[in-house]
C-alpha cells in the first residue's frame, strides 16, 4: 500500500523515469542470474512487481485523462 501511495504522488515524467530505471535494473538482475553472479534471486520478483506497479499507475492515469476528456 505504501509503495502505491508513493507512485500516485509522482508526476508522469517521474513515473516514466522510474519505469526506465526499474527495467534496466531487471535486465541487469536477469543477466547476473544467467551468469551465476546473482546472490539474491528474490530481488528479480521484487523488481518485476515494481515494474508492474509503475505500469499500472501510468495506465490508470491514461484512462483517467481520456475519461475526463469525454465528459
Amino acid at each position: 500500500m505504501a509503495r502505491a501511495k508513493i507512485l500516485t504522488d509522482l508526476e508522469v515524467s517521474d513515473l516514466a523515469e522510474r519505469l526506465a530505471d526499474t527495467k534496466i535494473e531487471l535486465f541487469n538482475l536477469r543477466f547476473q542470474h544467467a551468469t551465476g553472479q546473482l546472490d539474491n534471486t528474490a530481488r528479480i520478483g521484487q523488481v518485476k512487481k515494481e515494474v508492474a506497479r509503475v505500469l499500472t499507475e501510468l495506465r490508470a492515469r491514461e484512462i483517467e485523462s481520456t475519461g475526463s476528456a469525454d465528459d
